[in-house]
């Protein structure tokens, strides 16, 4: 009876240490940890995936998104070219390699992927605000305020709740003369965030100019 009980005893023992054994062996999911911001564990674990299939477009997708998040730009690129040769029409990965385009300075790079992204895309398209936007920036980079206006306006459609984009698509029209159209975004901005500095500054400056 004795010798059963301290068997048992010895068993119990031992379960914590076998879940333990198991839980290290569960290969961690690559978008829960880009999901809670821990974007260099998330590009390791695509490599292991990828490494286990080179195939894996999945893994290609949430690699570059978490390089771009952690600014590793030239990576993203790379690895996005990587993944669209083996899909030419991933969306997700037409947007990641504009923006990794976009943060390393290669506008018309990137403009030719965000025009792709938005041309192809739902109209419900989870990026489809995102690439409108960066579209927009690369104009004012490019003084084509005009465009700017135009490629804001549509991003701010997309997303009206974000107040540096009015802010932005304020100063294109504002670069482009359009002061009564400037005042309107900048407005918005301050509705949005009324403690916007940069808002504050645009708007002050314009209606400087209109009076």
């Amino acid at each position: 009876m004795k010798k059963n009980l301290a068997n048992s005893l010895a068993l119990l023992l031992l379960v914590p240490a076998a879940l333990s054994a198991q839980i290290g062996n569960v290969k961690q999911d690559a978008l829960v940890l880009y999901n809670n911001g821990r974007y260099a564990e998330a590009v390791a674990v695509c490599e292991q995936e990828l490494a286990d299939n080179p195939s894996r477009l999945d893994s290609y997708v949430v690699m570059c998104w978490a390089l771009v998040k952690n600014k590793q730009y030239s990576e993203a690129e790379q690895r996005a070219a990587e993944g669209l040769k083996i899909n030419a029409y991933d969306l997700r990965l037409l947007e990641s390699l504009g923006e990794a385009r976009y943060f390393l300075g290669k506008n018309n790079g990137a403009m030719e992927q965000f025009q792709k992204y938005v041309s192809n895309a739902p109209e419900n398209g989870s990026r489809v605000g995102v690439s409108y936007y960066y579209m927009g920036e690369i104009y004012i980079r490019q003084a084509r305020y005009q465009h700017a206006d135009i490629a804001l306006s549509a991003a701010v459609k997309k997303e009206p709740l974000l107040d540096r984009w009015w802010v932005r698509l304020g100063y294109a029209r504002e670069m482009a003369k359009n002061y009564y159209e400037a005042v309107a975004a900048y407005d918005e901005a301050l509705r949005l965030n009324p403690s916007s500095v940069d808002a504050s500054r645009g708007r002050e400056r314009v209606a400087a100019k209109l009076q």
